[in-house]
């Protein structure tokens, strides 16, 4: 059965949004590089305008005041040209950076820097009349004739406020005197130009916060969806499973490896075996070579009996090392003493088999074990 919307309902993961990106798909609000251009032409105008309008001036004068003879000389007249350019060539350039930098910032702004080819390709999909119909007259064509609607309503009504804000000034210039009356005229367009440009922003507000719900909106997977990339991605369970069995497998090989080199191996003795070693030269503590229960502790007890390793019963003993010792680690320092008479039991009973001392006595099971190292 086809996805709908409605069944739409999570929320787009990570890999869905990367992948949204690689195809050029992300959260683009138009009117907000919109709004960074006008306005930044409008700032850009107040704070390099001047020199801009001192350029021109310096054009007017050169130009007006040529005499006769720098007229008839191609020479002077190439000078005259060159100085002009010269001018305002800098106020230009400064002018045309500024709004390029704000330019970039604004479209970058929302959904950040993303480089895709696979936006760049040539899509002859989009070629076909039938699907530019269907664009000419879908939700998307729908919303941009409203915001372009509110966008004319929004800048006719700010300009009609501007205008009557300054009707009386617009009016008194034609009385004022030149060349005050240029500068005035210049200073009233530049802030009637820029309040329109800010009134655009009324438009970004809205727009933006919808570009990015409706992205988000595109973006929505259904629980199927999520099952099926949580598959892809961390792979399905019954994989999982064999893979973790496999690596309990190589584990229990390598455990099972260290179980020869063992001085002793504590038992339960049944259900839990620990396989212990201790260097008189190295470590301070008895290091554990391997643990396990039921199977595992039956294979640790049949390779000891392989390799004539002392088996000693001891079920708390047994119990509290596997339960606080991991693995090539140093027991516990409260079951120093319990270990200990283990270990010198299995000293005694080696040098009573050389014949060099008696038949040691067992030591008592479960003594010296603290209460909260017992499980």
């Amino acid at each position: 059965m086809a996805e709908t919307d409605q069944e739409r309902t999570e929320d787009p993961t990570e890999r869905r949004k990367q992948q949204a990106r690689d195809k050029g798909q992300i959260a683009r609000s138009k009117e907000m590089g919109t709004g960074f251009v006008l306005v930044s032409a409008a700032v850009s105008f107040f704070w390099f305008g001047g020199a801009l309008y001192q350029g021109v001036r310096n054009v007017f004068e050169i130009m007006f005041t040529l005499d006769r003879q720098h007229a008839f000389d191609t020479s002077k007249m190439y000078e005259a040209f060159a100085i002009a350019f010269g001018e305002i060539l800098w106020p230009i350039l400064t002018i045309f950076a500024f709004i390029v930098v704000f330019t970039f910032l604004g479209n970058s702004w929302l959904g950040g820097i993303n480089f895709s080819a696979q936006a760049m390709a040539p899509k002859f999909n989009r070629m076909n009349p039938l699907n530019g119909f269907k664009r000419m007259f879908g939700v998307q064509a729908l919303v941009e004739l409203i915001k372009a609607i509110a966008k004319f309503m929004v800048v006719a009504v700010s300009a009609y406020f501007l205008l009557k804000w300054k009707f009386v000034d617009i009016l008194q210039m034609s009385m004022g005197q030149m060349p005050t009356m240029i500068g005035n005229a210049l200073d009233t367009l530049l802030w009637m130009f820029l309040l329109l440009c800010l009134s655009i922003f009324l438009i970004v507000v809205i727009d933006a916060p919808f570009q990015v719900w409706k992205h988000n909106k595109d973006l929505k997977m259904s629980k199927q969806e999520v099952k099926d990339e949580h598959k892809d991605t961390e792979g399905s369970p019954e994989v999982k499973g064999r893979i973790r069995r496999l690596q309990m497998e190589m584990a229990n090989r390598r455990m099972m490896q260290e179980v020869p080199k063992a001085d002793v191996v504590v038992t339960n003795p049944t259900h839990y075996a620990v396989a212990l070693k201790y260097d008189d030269g190295g470590a301070q503590a008895p290091v554990l070579l391997a643990k396990g229960t039921d199977e595992t502790a039956a294979k640790i007890r049949e390779i000891a009996l392989e390799y004539e390793i002392p088996l000693v019963a001891s079920p708390g003993l047994a119990r509290s090392i596997y339960h606080t010792t991991e693995l090539e680690k140093e027991i516990p320092k409260g079951l120093f003493v319990a270990v200990a008479q283990i270990l010198a039991y299995v000293y005694q009973l080696r040098m009573f088999k050389k014949g060099q001392a008696k038949r040691p006595k067992k030591p008592p099971m479960d003594k010296d074990i603290p209460d909260d190292l017992r499980y």
